[in-house]
């Protein structure tokens, strides 16, 4: 009878036309903020229906709320969203389908101008921790049925790898590695725009977050650009730029072909 019960409440899940009657909760909440704390709406969304469809609504909401760039090479035209894709439908699709559905909320993704937090509900299953999620473990299933259906459309794979092609796909994109974390209880990955968070760029002076802008853009400055960009001494610049490396807030590299 236990199993019975299981299996319809997974199938509701799955494919039924209205999971919400029977589960309130069971909801994918979106939003776009302005900058990069949840205090304005940009955009927000809330996709209620089955499961399968939720991730599908939710990984083109992030499409819709992020920037592509388009650029030719050679004679094609390339395409680059500014995350990877891939990360994005994994984060999604592990959220949906581990979150503990006995908890009062929803899944929720928050587009932010630095970043992409999915927010899951309830903690790691255990023993899982979450160091365990940036190197070789097992497969844990909390919804044994759900699962087992991803699985079979092709939405997991079912060997615990999800969390480290996660990685894999950000680091080869040029992005930092994601933030793996359990805030209020539920776990949240954390897709990095840029390597410097808002609270470490209000530790830095007024010419240096300048700085920071134009290599958000640019990815890279000399000196004397500095000193010409914010209008102030090289030696400013030079000590300037030193707090910066110091703090690995900016990477200091010689050009192969520089000559004193």
């Amino acid at each position: 009878m236990l199993c019975a019960k299981k299996l319809t409440n997974a199938a509701v899940l799955l494919f039924g036309k209205n999971p919400q009657k029977f589960f309130l909760q069971a909801e994918t909440r979106c939003a776009r903020f302005k900058g990069t704390k949840p205090l304005e709406f940009i955009g927000m969304k809330v996709f209620p229906g089955n499961i399968i469809d939720q991730r599908d609504d939710a990984v083109e909401f992030v499409k819709e709320h992020i920037k592509l760039h388009a650029e030719i090479k050679g004679t094609e035209r390339v395409e680059r969203w500014e995350y990877p894709i891939e990360a994005v439908r994994e984060s999604i699709t592990n959220a949906i389908c581990h979150r503990d559905y006995r908890i009062a909320s929803n899944v929720q993704v928050r587009i932010f101008d630095d970043r992409i937090e999915i927010w899951g509900v309830g903690p790691l299953p255990e023993p899982l921790t979450i160091e365990d999620l940036k190197r070789k473990h097992r497969s844990i299933l909390r919804n044994l049925l759900i699962g087992k259906c991803f699985f079979l459309i092709k939405f997991i794979e079912e060997w615990g790898t999800g969390t480290n092609r996660i990685i894999e796909w950000c680091l080869k994109y040029g992005l930092p590695e994601p933030i793996f974390e359990e805030a209020s209880g539920s776990l949240v990955v954390t897709l990095r725009k840029y390597r410097i968070s808002e609270e470490e760029l209000e530790k830095l002076n007024e010419r240096q977050r300048k700085v920071i802008e134009h290599l958000k853009v640019y990815k890279r400055i000399s000196r004397s650009k500095y000193a010409k960009l914010i209008g102030c001494s090289e030696r400013t610049a030079f000590r300037d730029l030193g707090e910066l490396t110091k703090n690995k807030v900016v990477i200091r590299k010689v050009r192969p072909d520089f000559r004193q």
